[in-house]
């Protein structure tokens, strides 16, 4: 697309945070935008603010857990619109705690919403880009899936998978040029989400940052509508979780498991609770979570120190490996480390 306007843009997961800011991004651009959530009367707000800005609105409450309910959400953009330019999963939760300490029916909450809705919504939108010959499937993958997240198991295996479903996808359709899927890496990012996660540690999710603005996000979003790119991260920490992983994965591991239990041991005592992954909350409808706001000089560095950490030790062993292959070693003094 030469321009966003009149594009009819689908988003699921629109009614706070990455997705309501990347609806209302889109309408300013006159966008003709769809938006899908479970929450009726936060996703008709943001429908009348995509209006407000100049563009087109059109909410349909949508759980993407169910297949035949994204089914009725493509058909609600082809009634009005009579075509999908562009489709963005963008739904996201998790399990954070211990993977034992939480039932299953929890964990799979979350695949099903990270893994399987992102389905749903690909099988809805491409028999409509194949029948167009066109249009952009966008992921919300996140950091997540590029390296492991500690005592968020689910919500990492979710975002793994989704990452390795629209690699698949992609290479489905290479001979389709005039269909392209997209995944977006983002690292954390002040939305909602942490409110609206499960939380069984016993130990307040209050994570120390630094965090992106979810209109940052948005504008990734816009980018990849008009130029579509493979894979994009968002967010130095992001870039530094996939290099260190795919460097060093065993250091990755170890010290994201060091720092997050350094991070629950020194959190506050919180009680334990489902948030909204089962049913909806009422709780958090903007696009910001507020968490740039606060103050948190109270929270542990280990985070950050471990992103810098991986960061170097991926620097370091990638100039390692490259010096070891010119000196004609193949890295194996490495090895023998």
């Amino acid at each position: 697309m030469r321009s966003l306007r009149n594009a009819v843009v689908v988003i699921a997961g629109a009614s706070s945070g990455i997705g309501r800011a990347t609806a209302l991004a889109f309408a300013r651009r006159g966008a003709r935008v769809v938006v899908a959530a479970r929450r009726a009367e936060p996703l008709e707000a943001v429908a009348r603010g995509c209006r407000t800005l100049g563009g087109e609105g059109l909410a349909v409450p949508t759980d993407v857990t169910n297949e035949a309910a994204v089914r009725r959400l493509a058909q609600a953009a082809l009634d009005a619109h009579g075509r999908i330019d562009v489709w963005v999963n963008n739904v996201g939760t998790g399990v954070f705690g211990a993977f034992q300490d939480a039932p299953v029916a929890l964990h799979r909450r979350v695949i099903e919403a990270n893994l399987l809705g992102a389905m749903h919504g690909a099988a809805a939108a491409l028999p409509v880009f194949l029948r167009q010959g066109g249009g952009v499937l966008i992921n919300m993958v996140s950091m997540g899936g590029w390296a492991p997240v500690p005592f968020a198991a689910s919500y990492a295996a979710g975002k793994f998978g989704l990452r390795g479903f629209t690699a698949s996808l992609r290479a489905e359709l290479a001979d389709r040029p005039g269909i392209r899927v997209s995944a977006v890496f983002p690292a954390l990012v002040d939305t909602p989400g942490f409110a609206h996660a499960a939380n069984v540690s016993g130990r307040a999710l209050e994570p120390p940052g630094p965090f992106l603005a979810p209109e940052k996000v948005a504008e990734v979003i816009l980018r990849l509508a008009l130029r579509p790119r493979d894979e994009v991260a968002v967010g130095w920490p992001s870039a530094a979780a996939r290099l260190a992983y795919a460097l060093a994965p065993r250091l990755t591991e170890r010290a994201g498991g060091v720092a997050m239990r350094c991070f629950l041991r020194r959190a506050r005592p919180a009680p334990r609770r489902e948030g909204a992954l089962l049913a909806p909350v009422p709780e958090g409808t903007a696009a910001s979570g507020g968490w740039r706001g606060r103050r948190r000089g109270a929270s542990p560095p280990a985070l950050r120190l471990a992103g810098y950490a991986l960061a170097g030790a991926g620097l370091l062993f990638g100039a390692e490996r490259l010096l070891a292959r010119r000196a004609g070693t193949g890295g194996r003094g490495w090895r023998r480390l």
